[in-house]
């Protein structure tokens, strides 16, 4: 049954809500946007073109990580002004990264994002943060936070890669900052940039609005309860748990670097 058709049946109901409670749950529990969940899945189990999935993640993150942010704000888990900084250059970064998507060979750009998330892996295992830990900004601070949403929405453009996965791992090892902060001010980042790309993508066609609001509504049930498993876990194991987490993102991205050599 394509995404067409399925509209009014209960699989696809059931599907998207399903979809959305495990997005959800991540998004809280890791500081990500749940795209990597919800675009898999929407190509596999309702038969969503790439595009059209893309777009409906996008759109389904943006009360996702509005509830994400509120959930780690109430435990004072935000820096406000770095992630408004990471954001404002993401977006500029994500045009970047489209205008260079038809000039650079993809599958090398995969692979060498592999390498970085092996190294980021090897690092979550080094670098533990303390809960203590804040994200203090000076002009220092604000540069490099600058260059770090440029690189991360130049990703994003390239390889359709969620901010999370780059600016929660970047903040806690490069800026010394708090897992629960560097995942609260990613969810934050991820609003206006996932806002600006949605409205793209209405444009486009490339948001189907049923399957958007259904994934984001549910999600919204389950991003609170990740935000409070994360506050619960010791440092070191929700390191642990997100270096597993990249894992997951790794193979998937060298998988798809498999695919499309073989379709050469």
């Amino acid at each position: 049954m394509s995404a067409a058709t399925a509209h009014r049946s209960p699989r696809f109901v059931l599907s998207c809500i399903g979809i959305g409670l495990a997005a959800g749950l991540l998004s809280g529990l890791f500081g990500v946007g749940g795209g990597t969940v919800i675009v898999p899945m929407l190509v596999l189990l309702l038969h969503f073109d790439q595009r059209l999935a893309a777009g409906t993640s996008l759109a389904a993150i943006v009360p996702t990580a509005t509830v994400g942010v509120i959930s780690y704000a109430m435990h004072g888990s935000v820096a406000w002004i770095p992630a408004l900084i990471l954001a404002a250059f993401a977006v500029i970064g994500a045009q970047i990264g489209t205008w260079l998507l038809a000039r650079l060979p993809q599958n090398a750009l995969r692979w060498g994002f592999v390498v970085f998330l092996a190294f980021v892996i090897v690092m979550m295992f080094v670098v533990v943060p303390s809960r203590d830990a804040e994200l203090v900004l000076t002009w220092g601070t604000g540069i490099a936070l600058a260059a770090l949403g440029l690189i991360t929405g130049i990703l994003a453009g390239l390889l359709g890669v969620g901010g999370g996965v780059v600016v929660v791992p970047a903040l806690m090892i490069f800026f010394g900052t708090s897992d629960l902060i560097a995942k609260g001010t990613s969810l934050l980042m991820m609003i206006p940039t996932a806002i600006s790309g949605t409205i793209g993508n209405l444009r486009r066609g490339n948001v189907d609005l049923l399957a958007a609001a259904l994934i984001g509504g549910a999600a919204c049930t389950t991003t609170a309860l990740g935000a409070w498993f994360a506050a619960l876990l010791d440092p070191a194991v929700a390191n642990i748990l997100f270096a597993v987490f990249l894992v997951f993102i790794a193979v998937q991205m060298a998988l798809r670097a498999l695919r499309s050599r073989r379709a050469r």
